[in-house]
């Protein structure tokens, strides 16, 4: 019962991520959403928590990281958008 209590919590998080994953621009939906599905599960805990950070980054800094207009300040951000665009391809 615990274990299906645990698969349920699991479950609701991965809905709010695909929901956070749900943007204003086309071009973050094709990053995130992929990435979600396919490889947000394989990372560790440490990288998933700034993953989560990094959706709550406002979505012109996120296009401008992304894009390579960009630096990201953050090294932690940076490194997960690295991460992203190595994972996804579109």
């Amino acid at each position: 019962m615990e274990k299906l209590q645990q698969s349920a919590e699991l479950l609701k998080n991965k809905n709010r991520l695909r929901w956070a994953c749900r943007r204003g621009m086309l071009e973050l939906d094709v990053l995130f959403m992929p990435f979600v599905e396919e490889a947000y599960d394989d990372l560790d805990a440490e990288q998933q928590e700034v993953f989560r950070r990094l959706l709550t980054c406002d979505d012109p800094d996120l296009f401008a990281w992304f894009m390579g207009h960009q630096k990201c300040p953050d090294a932690e951000l940076s490194a997960m958008v690295a991460t992203i665009l190595s994972r996804v391809k579109v």
